[in-house]
């Protein structure tokens, strides 16, 4: 039997990974969440996974649970998320410290073989370079969340020198999908869209993402686990094909025959970068399979829309 943890799996790409670990045999995956922005509703309904209640900032919370199930790998994907409440909740970013020394420290000391760490494309900052190179692309952002984030990054990798510790960093890339909250982008433009309403836009537009779609993401993941590849590595994950945030919002309104306006607000004071692409020669390899386009991310999450709106109608 393999016992996997995955901390924050009550959000989007927690749940999704831990749905995917599930459809192995003999594996259990054990979940972690404080639900402080991930939905309970969100966790898969599965025998082999089992939810628990408890913040891994805490290390007494979560102690008892590394000695219980005595875990082969570990996602550790809990965080603060979202560019507006980690502007406006900066001292609770930086709590998230205390949660990536308590899963390595407890990992350490349990046997864990390899840590998973989701770090994210806000560790570049400004981009010094397009698309951004996982080994040339300094780490320049000032923000407490991208801060955080690359702190977690020098912890894994001084674990792993200091206890043999395997890790693999994953950055990811404006990950969406079907069960993305309405703090991101993509399900907040499209939800305006499909009820006409007009859709906001910070600044002119002009500052490009790359979007990746969660099947993308979550079989990448998987696949680094399952080859063992990318060991004490770094990774990024996300999609190759740049646009813009008004690109992005004309698209939405063309594919949902909205009747939508774009209405264009100041620019945010800080934490909204001009440019967003990765470089995903190392993804694409591991992937082996073409990536989803942002159309058909786009009429995915439109066809889930309707099909959750048809289904709650009746």
């Amino acid at each position: 039997m393999t016992n996997i943890l995955v901390t924050g799996g009550a959000g989007q790409l927690g749940s999704s990974i831990a749905a995917k670990l599930a459809l192995k045999e003999n594996v259990t995956v054990v979940i972690i969440d404080n639900l402080s922005t991930g939905e309970k509703s969100k966790i898969p309904k599965k025998e082999n996974i089992k939810f628990i209640k408890a913040d891994v900032n805490d290390y007494n919370d979560i102690i008892s649970i590394f000695a219980t199930f005595k875990f082969d790998y570990v996602f550790h994907f809990a965080a603060v998320v979202g560019v507006e409440r980690t502007l406006e909740n900066p001292i609770n970013v930086l709590h998230d410290i205390d949660g990536i020394k308590n899963i390595l420290s407890l990992s350490k000391n349990s046997g864990v073989k390899r840590v998973f760490y989701s770090s994210s494309s806000e560790v570049y900052g400004e981009p010094f370079e397009i698309p951004q190179n996982e080994n040339t692309t300094p780490l320049n952002s000032r923000l407490p969340y991208a801060i955080v984030k690359n702190v977690g990054e020098a912890f894994l990798k001084a674990y792993q020198r200091e206890n043999d510790l395997d890790y693999t960093i994953f950055r990811f890339f404006n990950t969406y999908g079907p069960f993305q909250s309405n703090d991101f982008v993509m399900p907040r433009f499209l939800k305006l869209a499909m009820n006409n309403q007009p859709i906001p836009i910070y600044g002119n537009g002009d500052q490009t993402r790359s979007f990746c779609y969660i099947d993308d993401n979550v079989d990448t993941c998987l696949k680094a686990l399952y080859e063992d590849a990318y060991v004490n590595d770094v990774l990024n994950i996300g999609n190759g094909d740049e646009i813009s945030i008004l690109h992005l919002a004309e698209k939405i309104i063309e594919l949902t025959n909205s009747t939508s306006e774009i209405i264009f607000l100041p620019s945010l004071k800080e934490g909204d970068m001009t440019r967003r692409c990765p470089d995903i020669t190392k993804m694409k390899s591991l992937l082996g399979r073409d990536l989803v386009t942002v159309e058909e991310g786009i009429m995915k999450m439109i066809n889930h829309y309707n099909t959750y709106t048809i289904q709650k109608t009746y």
